[in-house]
């Protein structure tokens, strides 16, 4: 299609904009998730597990302290609900989106193909405000508990004394600047950070069980002060079932696992339409992390409530946000207490730079495509630029507070684990499958109920989100109302009568008539063509070809259009053609025709009845609206010279 010439860019224009080759190589998407490598030549399963790991399993970093300022003496008893939900839960749930949308998409894009029109529109960008949420605060959280366990290092704490924000905003600053040098493949340094964090948490749940198993007052101590508080067992399970929603920072990963099966080798025979080792080995990738991680959960959370002050999980105690830390210094000394808080700061900080590419990874796979992102968002190092600076405003906002942005991370992380239920559900349904139907509608249920209790409790969670979606939102629809007459056909395609009328025409004048059908009988095509000549005032010889387009979807921004030719009533050739503008769709036929004939068309149309400003709705709404001005406009934004504009007519 034609474009308009542009002087050559600055160069720092084009270093801003030329990310897009070492995130998402192989073309196409060009997120970090976005197709890695060549088919078929990926990582194993469990390296890839790794660069998912880095979010999920550093969570064990801030999730024991969580656990215990939200649960109290409850906290094993609530982590044992949680790791339930998220092995008979949460794990089946991202076990059958993996089947259903091998390519990294996620549940968003199973979501996406249920509604179409606006609504639909409307309803993803919802949930990438809550994904943004989830990954924005993933960052924001990370380099804050991060941060914390820098200052609280009993070597570091007098230098470091108040210093956790300019830390923080460091740590985002540093992760930022990673992804503005070009983030290239960093799974072997994933599977690093995560061998080695988890090694080490190894030794500090052992050594943490070891001192409760031998110290037997510890124990009774706990179970004492559990009975007194509530009473009996089911009492206990029935608060715990109440207060589990709290501890759903534990259910993260997930969505990260997904987005990254682009990156799993699969087997040599898979296909991109047929993945099945891919989606085999994700299954395992998925499985796995989340055994790891429910083991982790139980043992960590046992051991931080019977070894660990309640006064200390408190804002301003030794365990806050640190609670596994605490214990490496308590028990294990200050020198491996330090390699702990090494080894958990690197995980940590790796964790944004996993959540930044998801961001990247799913923002530009929709927003461009909605025409709701102007073109610069397709490149990698704006975008960068402009979520670190988000991610410094929510830093600024929760004072750099890990316990204070846990709210709003388990309402992301909540959201988007419930709409994927959701869409499994309906896969199963239209799959025919009752009990997997059932079973995922009862797993649906548990999130949504979980979700709601957990806006109930912590409400600024919700209230961020909406901030993310109301942001969106007004973003998406400012940048498609300023790319409104751009032109948005990526190609052109016409079939053999098509191509026939068009050679037809080369040898002379080339006349196209807009008409709206209607009844599309004889009567119609011999009116207009009638009007036409009357309101130009055109010899009566000259013939024409009709042009008809039917609207299907008006809030789809970019297309491909197929052009199709018919003869009507032996006697009057019509070109038909299906977009989501009729405007747009006539703009890039008269491009296209040009460029095959090298003569310029006309097209002729009537003034359309109404107000400019409702037309302008109509036509940015439904495609509509007032045709032949817009028409015009597209054509004069598409072709900067006047001498090759293709020429509209309107009487």
């Amino acid at each position: 299609m034609a474009t308009t010439e542009h002087p050559p860019p600055s160069r720092l224009r084009a270093w801003m904009l030329e990310g897009l080759s070492d995130m998402g190589k192989g073309g196409g998407h060009t997120g970090p998730h976005a197709q890695p490598e060549p088919a078929h030549q990926g990582q194993r399963w469990w390296r890839v597990m790794c660069l998912t790991g880095v979010d999920y399993f550093s969570t064990l970093g801030y999730q024991p302290g969580i656990a215990a300022l939200a649960a109290g003496l409850l906290s094993p008893i609530a982590t044992i609900v949680l790791v339930i939900v998220t092995l008979a839960g949460a794990l089946p749930v991202y076990r059958r989106v993996a089947e259903e949308s091998p390519h990294g998409e996620g549940s968003i894009a199973m979501l996406e193909r249920l509604l179409s029109f606006w609504q639909g529109k409307l309803f993803v960008l919802t949930l990438l405000g809550f994904a943004a949420t989830d990954f924005l605060i993933t960052i924001t959280l990370s380099a804050a508990d991060a941060a914390t366990h820098l200052v609280e290092n009993p070597h570091l704490t007098n230098a470091l004394h108040g210093e956790q924000m300019i830390i923080t905003l460091f740590l985002v600053a540093l992760l930022g600047a990673v992804f503005l040098k070009g983030f290239l493949e960093a799974i072997g340094v994933a599977v690093a950070l995560v061998g080695i964090y988890l090694a080490l948490n190894v030794v500090v749940v052992i050594v943490g069980l070891y001192h409760v198993l031998t110290a037997e007052h510890v124990v009774t101590d706990w179970t004492s002060a559990l009975t007194a508080e509530h009473g009996n067992v089911f009492v206990m399970i029935g608060v715990a079932l109440v207060i589990f929603p709290k501890l759903a920072l534990g259910l993260s990963g997930f969505e990260t696992g997904v987005a990254v099966m682009p990156h799993v080798k699969g087997d040599p025979e898979d296909t991109e339409q047929q993945p099945t080792g891919r989606i085999r080995d994700a299954k395992k990738l998925l499985t796995t992390a989340a055994v790891i991680m429910s083991c982790f959960l139980i043992a960590t959370s046992f051991i931080t409530t019977l070894l660990i002050p309640e006064q200390e999980f408190k804002a301003g105690g030794a365990a806050n946000g640190r609670a596994l830390a605490y214990l490496a210094h308590q028990y294990l000394g200050g020198a491996f207490g330090t390699v702990y808080d090494v080894s958990t700061i690197a995980i940590l900080w790796f964790a944004g730079a996993s959540a930044m590419a998801g961001l990247l990874n799913l923002m530009p796979r929709y927003l461009p495509r909605y025409g709701m992102a102007p073109h610069w968002a397709r490149a990698v190092r704006p975008m960068v630029i402009v979520f670190t600076l988000i991610a410094f405003l929510v830093t600024w906002i929760f004072d750099a507070n890990v316990d204070a942005q846990g709210g709003a991370y388990a309402t992301g992380v909540l959201v988007l684990i419930s709409s994927a239920a959701i869409a499994v559900t309906i896969a199963a349904r239209k799959a025919g499958q009752r009990k997997w139907t059932v079973g995922f509608a009862v797993i649906s249920a548990v999130f949504l109920y979980t979700t709601v209790v957990n806006v109930i409790e912590r409400p600024d969670g919700v209230k961020i989100g909406a901030c993310f979606i109301v942001g969106i939102i007004l973003v998406s629809l400012l940048s498609r109302l300023a790319r409104a007459f751009e032109l948005r056909v990526t190609s052109v395609t016409l079939d053999d009568m098509a191509e026939r009328f068009v050679r037809d025409m080369a040898s002379r004048k080339i006349r196209l008539i807009a008409n709206e059908p209607d009844r599309r009988d004889m009567a119609e095509y011999r009116d207009k063509v009638e009007q036409i000549r009357a309101d130009n005032d055109m010899p009566e010889q000259d013939d024409f070809v009709f042009v008809e387009v039917t609207v299907t979807d008006p809030s789809e921004f970019e297309a491909g259009l197929t052009v199709r030719g018919e003869v009507l009533h032996n006697r009057y050739r019509v070109l038909t053609l299906e977009s989501a503008s009729i405007p747009n769709a006539l703009a890039a036929l008269l491009l296209h025709v040009r460029d095959e004939t090298g003569s310029i068309p006309h097209i002729y149309f009537e003034w359309t009845e109404g107000g400019p400003f409702a037309n302008f709705l109509r036509f940015f709404l439904f495609g509509q609206g007032e045709v032949a001005p817009v028409t015009r406009e597209v054509l004069r934004e598409a072709e900067p010279d006047r001498a090759r504009r293709p020429r509209v007519h309107t009487g």
